[in-house]
């Protein structure tokens, strides 16, 4: 059993303690993705460099120490807690030897206090925090000790300089979708995306993948939802041209209102594109606006198998961004085994080119520390979701 600990902060230690018998998806998920050699790494330093220890955990000789920064309290504790058993699980199927994961809460007191109170008990790696704010505020003081940071984040704005991102974002769903578009022949493409920050990240991703994959970008249109708003949107939309696929980057209920009003005009005809948000709704094929669209996500292949295991140790469905925190102590093990006791963690094995294996498929960092995935593009059918390109086994390039 892991062992817990008490701790102001509400916080649980979790000890790699595997039972011997124990038969996972994890170890699978341990394989790495056909790797080509990684650059050198950096000089080692003179010698371990330990931050100083709190009273509140033993000294640990034999592992490292990694921090989860998650809230486990307040309007977010549901994923914050399900992110945290996640990592439990994980380090239980790999039998972690050579870690010793700690959860923080980064609701109580806040963020900043969190990551001090990790860096005082001798934490070498942060996975977490989940919200953007809060690696904001914990990224001055992480990397003042040299503490690389893994957040589970999916505002790329606060990526770099030590700050990388396990959250998915539109522009690796878009970028993805689009390709596979214009495999299947669409040229001409137009899109609407929802007033506020995702949406102007959206319409900037659209632009980019279109102009890579030799597409042409013909119409954009940004809209409130209302449904008045949605109808002028969309008439707006309409008299920029014709168009042969149109990305609606919104929640599927929104993104279908705005396509049954796509369906009435011009270009009625084209092919609707979604984005990964549409990967964590159920019930998008009763959806009938929706039925034949196209979007790119994660492969749940393992994450059904995941979610199996999760259930019958916790007692309940875990949220679909627990995965993040499955696959981050996946990515932690892996390294530990060329991260020397109570040295700093190797931060450039972060950035292997050849990358790594999880719940959800192949991912790398990218140098600007935003995470590189193997998506796959499904179709919405009345029947439910099909796949109609798999997710690649890994990189080539």
């Amino acid at each position: 059993m892991a062992e817990q600990l008490h701790h102001p902060q509400a916080r649980r230690s979790f000890l790699a303690l595997a039972g011997a018998g124990l038969l996972s998806i994890a170890l699978a998920g341990c394989q790495v993705v056909p790797r080509r050699p990684a650059p050198p790494p950096p000089p080692e330093p003179t010698g371990p460099v330990r931050p100083p220890i709190s009273p509140n955990l033993p000294p640990d000789e034999t592992r490292n120490r990694v921090a989860v920064l998650v809230p486990l309290s307040g309007t977010n504790a549901g994923v914050g807690q399900s992110i945290a058993n996640a990592a439990n699980l994980a380090l239980l199927d790999t039998g972690g030897e050579r870690i010793r994961i700690t959860v923080y809460d980064t609701a109580k007191g806040g963020a900043l206090a969190a990551a001090n109170e990790a860096l005082a008990d001798g934490n070498g790696l942060f996975l977490g925090p989940l919200l953007a704010d809060d690696a904001r505020a914990i990224a001055t003081v992480a990397r003042s000790r040299g503490v690389p940071v893994i957040a589970f984040s999916n505002d790329s704005s606060i990526a770099g300089s030590g700050m990388y991102l396990m959250g998915f974002t539109p522009t690796q769903s878009i970028t993805r979708t689009v390709s596979f578009a214009i495999e299947r022949g669409v040229q001409r493409f137009a899109a609407l995306t929802p007033q506020g920050v995702y949406g102007r990240r959206a319409s900037q991703a659209m632009i980019d993948a279109v102009e890579r994959a030799g597409g042409r970008m013909v119409a954009m249109q940004e809209f409130g939802r209302t449904p008045a708003a949605m109808r002028a949107a969309v008439t707006t939309l309409n008299g920029q041209g014709a168009y042969d696929a149109v990305l609606i980057a919104d929640s599927g209920k929104s993104a279908a209102a705005v396509a049954a009003l796509v369906r009435t005009g011009p270009s009625g005809r084209a092919r609707i594109l979604g984005t990964e948000l549409w990967s964590t709704e159920a019930g998008l094929a009763a959806l009938p606006p929706l039925r034949g669209a196209w979007f790119a996500s994660a492969s749940d292949t393992m994450f059904n198998q995941f979610k199996t295991r999760y259930r019958a140790r916790y007692g309940k469905t875990p949220y679909r961004l627990a995965s993040l925190g499955y696959d981050a102590v996946l990515l932690s093990v892996r390294v530990a085994a060329d991260w020397r006791i109570g040295w700093p963690f190797p931060e450039r094995a972060l950035l292997d080119p050849g990358g790594f294996a999880g719940v959800d498929g192949a991912f790398r960092f990218r140098p600007n520390g935003v995470a590189e995935r193997a998506l796959q593009v499904q179709e919405i059918g009345p029947a439910g979701l099909t796949v109609i390109s798999p997710a690649p086994r890994g990189f080539s390039d």
